[in-house]
């Protein structure tokens, strides 16, 4: 008979290493000194573009920093140190600054370009895990990302470093983004494409109910009149308007229900009756995201559109699904 062979326990090693890689995020914060506010202020002073340089894994790291400070309103692209000596190097001009990755700080790549970008009189920000580094030492500022060790068992592949790496280069990110005051708006400007351009660049206007399809009634009409009004325009609601055309109240499925546990008579009930009035409204420019915010903050089904006080549009919970914005 074979011998049953033991299950190999994947859980124990994932917990292992996530410890590891979460202590080496938190041992972080006691690293953190006056040096990060320096490497922050030069980015801030930088009239270039950041760019960011790594090798290996370091430079996936710093791949991703570039992408994120570009995102978020510095702007900023990688440069492969091992392509810099071959041509790139004229993607860097003086006005730059550079922020270079490696975790040994010997990375020969970036340590044989030191000379010709301090001849340039570019400010270098160095993220390494060793002080005395050649990089480190070379470079304006020195961020220290070193850790205790990786999680992987031989303490050779990059793991904790890099994950170390990436969280100080959020940190710098997220500290610069606060401090040039970055906006949703501004970040909808930068991710015009996918879901999350969507959620922040899509308007009320591009997906409201307008002309005939928006549920209007009179204030002085009978009930019964905005009860089949609802129902053809299928909003969940209609809009109360005065005899001008000014928007006076909002007539809604809860206010339906409100008025049928009282026994209202709906052929001799006026809508100014059971309306609610001072209803939420939302204008055709808004975004379709605030919108949304405005809704569950008021647990509330639907908004009318207005401009100037008149009525040119109307959506509810449902558009927003169909819109992808909830």
């Amino acid at each position: 008979m074979k011998e049953k062979q033991e299950k190999f326990d994947f859980t124990s090693i994932g917990k292992r290493v996530l410890t590891i890689e979460s202590a080496a995020i938190a041992r972080l914060k006691d690293q953190l000194d006056n040096n990060f506010d320096i490497a922050c202020q030069l980015c801030l002073d930088c009239s270039g573009k950041i760019i960011v340089m790594g090798m290996g894994k370091s430079g996936h790291i710093a791949d991703k920093l570039a992408a994120t400070l570009a995102s978020t309103g510095t702007p900023s692209f990688f440069v492969h140190p091992g392509e810099a000596s071959h041509g790139d190097l004229g993607m860097i001009s003086r006005s730059d600054v550079v922020v270079a990755l490696s975790n040994s700080g010997k990375t020969e790549e970036i340590v044989s370009l030191l000379p010709i970008l301090k001849n340039m009189g570019i400010k270098i920000i160095a993220m390494t895990g060793d002080n005395n580094s050649k990089i480190a030492t070379a470079s304006d500022v020195h961020i220290d990302v070193g850790v205790e060790e990786e999680a992987c068992p031989m303490n050779l592949s990059p793991t904790a470093s890099t994950t170390a790496a990436l969280a100080m280069g959020d940190a710098i990110a997220v500290a610069l983004l606060e401090k040039r005051g970055f906006s949703v708006e501004d970040f909808a400007k930068s991710h015009p494409g996918g879901s999350i351009g969507k959620k922040l660049l899509l308007l009320v206007k591009d997906i409201m109910h307008t002309d005939k399809q928006i549920p209007i009634v009179f204030q002085d009409q009978k009930l019964a009149q905005g009860l089949i009004e609802m129902s053809e325009k299928a909003l969940g609601m209609t809009a109360v308007i005065n005899e001008t055309g000014e928007l006076v109240g909002i007539f809604t499925d809860g206010d339906l229900r409100r008025t049928l546990e009282a026994n209202v008579d709906i052929q001799t009930t006026l809508m100014r009756e059971v309306m609610t009035q001072n209803c939420i409204t939302v204008t055709p420019n808004f975004l379709a995201v605030k919108a949304v915010e405005i809704i569950q903050d008021n647990k509330i089904t639907s908004l009318v559109v207005i401009q100037e006080n008149k009525i040119v549009g109307a959506l509810n919970i449902h558009d927003l699904f169909r819109a992808g914005v909830m």
